[in-house]
């Protein structure tokens, strides 16, 4: 009789994965995994102490799928690609509603008091800072429009995950795109709104 095949930590996250693209995160238990795999449950917990190790680990294996879905998208996108961020993000939450429910409603790690606090999660200035530059803004003028821009798109996003919101690719296009020529117009007449800036 030929071994069993082993249960790798690679195989358990792609079953998991697979089922949330399915059905949601909330499907996702010992017993599901094992089924989809066709083995007891014993090999999942000798590659995670228990399931909350799992799911940290999930947490980042589905964030790298997001930020391959990304990259794919701006390979195929015709347009300006300072969009392709937002559009992207409002894409996935359309075509995989249940990993972007996941990692950017339920378990979005953003504590925001206040405006400048999007910066301190991990990547964001990153993000931002390669954003200003494509635009040819100073950094803190990019920063100010791709904290505004990540708020409309998100907002959208979200309608879209909740079955809301139903946007056409080229409609949703035009939305971000006259938002974005909006908050550029805005930075060139000095960063503010009615005379008073919402950023201190």
């Amino acid at each position: 009789m030929p071994p069993k095949a082993r249960i790798t930590k690679e195989m358990i996250l792609d079953t998991v994965l697979d089922l949330t693209r399915k059905q949601g995160f909330e499907s996702v238990n010992a017993r599901s995994i094992a089924a989809q795999l066709r083995c007891s449950t014993q090999p999942i917990f000798t590659c995670y102490a228990n399931m909350e190790e799992m799911k940290r680990e999930f947490l980042t294996f589905a964030y790298a799928f997001y930020e391959n879905y990304v990259q794919r998208y701006g390979q195929t996108f015709q347009g300006d690609p300072c969009l392709v961020l937002p559009l992207s993000y409002i894409a996935f939450a359309q075509q995989e509603t249940h990993v972007f429910q996941l990692l950017f409603v339920h378990d979005m790690e953003l504590d925001m008091a206040e405006a400048k606090d999007f910066y301190r999660e991990a990547g964001n200035g990153t993000k931002a800072e390669a954003f200003a530059k494509a635009l040819g803004l100073p950094v803190e003028q990019g920063r100010r429009v791709f904290l505004d821009l990540f708020f409309y798109a998100h907002g959208i996003a979200v309608l879209s995950a909740a079955g809301k919101v139903a946007l056409q690719q080229e409609t949703g296009e035009k939305m971000v795109a006259s938002l974005l020529s909006a908050l550029l117009l805005r930075e060139k007449q000095g960063g503010e709104y009615g005379g008073r800036s919402l950023h201190h």
